[in-house]
């Protein structure tokens, strides 16, 4: 760096500050034979050679065996736990709701989910894992399955009306979103049972069937108010099945704390005694798979679809104040929650009422924005697809739209939907198994932090109640389908094209 170069005398002086060393002239080199210093060049390189070499046995040294042997365990090679075979396995578990910000008050350092740290603490978990717009339930588990944006999937709200079908997609009723033309892309599922694995689906949202007539090897459909008792039985019965009728890929989706946050608010008490009730779940779960000798075996992945923000006491905005009684009247259908896809009558004059709103946004800039398609946030990815309404409001926290009829009636104390980039929106993502404890190993030994603190050293660089836990930078949701293909070992010309990032998982194997 300009004007920092120091004479190697001056670096004597400096690395020698308070001791008394006479001056020594440095040796006139310039007139140096050309083989004298391509000879001193080949002695440095080797110096450096045989350094690297030293430094490799003693880092190989310090890592048990079994982890090694974790870097290797790819997803059709056979393991024993001590009495039966094995191949790697891949349990990932949605807990929706379980919100992941960097604020005080965030679900997990509220001192409730002991051992979901603990199992982070053996893992490791990210900083957050950012949700896809709109931030709702529908769209984010199907990102997760299949790696890919709103618009490139197809489900773009939790109820949406489709103007080419002139249909509408509503999440709770099966004869509308079961329809396997609602659901664009391939999910890990089928993409698994493509490759010959066997595969589990335990509720997760999304469909029986796909376009192509695939369907998990096994399928529990959603229903309401299932214990996590049950839901932890089902699991271990799926893996203690024979080895030729197991999963080697198991969904698993609970609603509980999401159900909790919308009724009362993500700082109730309702919230917290159902983030302890998860937590129980959690230990439950990793108890039995310690008991099956199973933790390097099985990887657990805990991940959600979003956050949740505190709508207790929030500003209403009234779309009919704003586009007045005509104007209002001219919506025939409207999308979304909390934000407002509307789509006007063709015989209305729709340009005028877009201007309409557009005004009244820059003069609310605090309050709501407003889009078409053209106009979208290009990191919103939420602009090419027909089903998308062409005009979206879409509130900032704190505000919730509504009307003159509707008011607060029904409104619920905790809501999410969204801006993604919002804190109190983020998802959470921990593993625990042969990934996360290879991963540790691998990402130290290429990171220049690992000279520094090595792999199990305490993570000074976040904050967290559980200190030594090894935390990776946040990053988006649209990464799982890619991080499991890798686990199942499914070579990626095998996988579906995703919105993830080529090579992203690479470091950590």
């Amino acid at each position: 760096m300009a004007g920092l170069t120091k004479s190697p005398s001056e670096e004597r002086e400096g690395l020698l500050s308070g001791v008394n060393t006479p001056s020594v002239s440095e040796p006139d080199t310039s007139k140096a034979s050309p083989f004298r210093q391509q000879s001193t060049r080949l002695s440095l390189a080797g110096i450096g050679v045989l350094l690297g070499l030293i430094l490799s046995v003693f880092y190989w040294l310090r890592v048990p065996p079994r982890l090694v042997n974790n870097l290797y365990l790819g997803g059709q090679t056979l393991r024993s736990n001590g009495t039966q075979k094995f191949k790697r396995t891949v349990l990932l578990v949605s807990i929706d709701g379980l919100r992941h910000t960097l604020q005080s008050k965030h679900y997990l350092d509220r001192g409730l989910t002991p051992h979901l740290l603990d199992v982070s603490k053996k893992g490791l978990r990210a900083k957050f894992m950012k949700p896809v717009f709109p931030t709702l339930t529908f769209p984010n588990h199907w990102t997760l399955m299949t790696g890919l944006y709103t618009e490139s999937h197809g489900i773009v709200a939790n109820n949406f009306w489709d103007a080419e079908t002139d249909s509408e997609f509503h999440y709770n009723n099966i004869s509308s979103c079961w329809e396997p033309h609602w659901w664009l892309g391939e999910p890990m599922w089928e993409t698994a049972k493509k490759a010959g694995l066997i595969t589990a689906n335990l509720m997760w949202p999304g469909p029986a069937k796909t376009l192509s007539g695939a369907s998990p090897t096994y399928f529990v459909p959603w229903a309401n108010k299932v214990s996590l008792d049950t839901k932890l039985a089902q699991i271990l019965d799926w893996i203690d099945l024979p080895l030729s009728e197991r999963p080697q890929l198991i969904l698993t989706y609970e609603p509980s704390l999401d159900q909790a946050g919308h009724a009362k608010g993500p700082y109730s008490r309702e919230v917290n005694e159902t983030l302890r009730y998860v937590d129980g779940f959690v230990r439950d779960l990793h108890d039995s798979l310690v008991a099956r000798n199973l933790t390097e075996i099985v990887d657990v992945i805990f991940v959600s679809d979003h956050g949740m923000t505190d709508t207790s006491h929030p500003e209403l905005v009234y779309i009919d104040d704003l586009l007045g009684e005509n104007g209002w009247k001219a919506v025939k259908h409207e999308d979304g929650w909390p934000s407002m896809g509307l789509h006007f009558d063709p015989s209305a004059n729709a340009s005028h009422y877009l201007d309409v709103l557009l005004t009244a946004a820059e003069d609310n800039s605090e309050k709501f924005d407003v889009y078409t398609p053209q106009t979208m946030p290009e990191r919103y990815h939420f602009a090419h697809s027909s089903r998308i309404a062409p005009v979206y409001v879409v509130p900032k926290t704190g505000y919730v739209l509504t009307t003159r009829a509707e008011g607060d009636v029904g409104l619920s104390k905790g809501n999410h939907g969204y801006d993604n980039n919002d804190p109190t929106m983020n998802a959470v993502f921990v593993a625990h198994g042969p990934f996360s404890s290879t991963a540790k190993i691998a990402h130290d030994k290429q990171s220049s932090s690992y000279r520094l603190r090595g792999p199990f050293n305490p993570n000074k660089g976040w904050h967290s109640t559980s200190d030594d836990t090894y935390v990776m930078d946040g990053f988006q949701n649209v990464e799982i389908y890619n991080l499991v293909m890798k686990l199942l070992g499914i070579p990626q010309a095998e996988a579906a094209q995703t919105n993830g990032t080529t090579g992203f998982w690479d470091i950590f194997f």
